[in-house]
């Protein structure tokens, strides 16, 4: 098990990013949270199998006909044990 601190850049606000992270995030079975930052690029924390996480990374950095990501810097953190993977304000 691993925990990752994203940030991802781009075209993430305003176009389903958190709800499509969350999304593959159930998908994969994967827990932790994701949010928008006021300078409009969004963090999350990811926890779950290194081979799960480097797929979510994956998967979401490829975004969809509205996402569009420009970077992502991941950080690996201490692990939390979450119970689900959810939206945060």
């Amino acid at each position: 098990m691993e925990r990752y601190y994203i940030v991802f850049s781009g075209r993430v606000q305003g176009v389903g990013f958190r709800w499509f992270c969350q999304t593959e995030a159930a998908h994969l079975g994967l827990t932790g949270w994701v949010r928008n930052l006021d300078n409009g690029d969004v963090d999350c924390e990811v926890e779950g199998s290194p081979v799960r996480l480097k797929m979510f990374v994956q998967k979401i950095k490829a975004g969809n006909r509205w996402i569009r990501v420009d970077s992502c810097r991941v950080k690996v953190i201490p692990l939390k044990h979450d119970q689900s993977f959810v939206p945060r304000n």
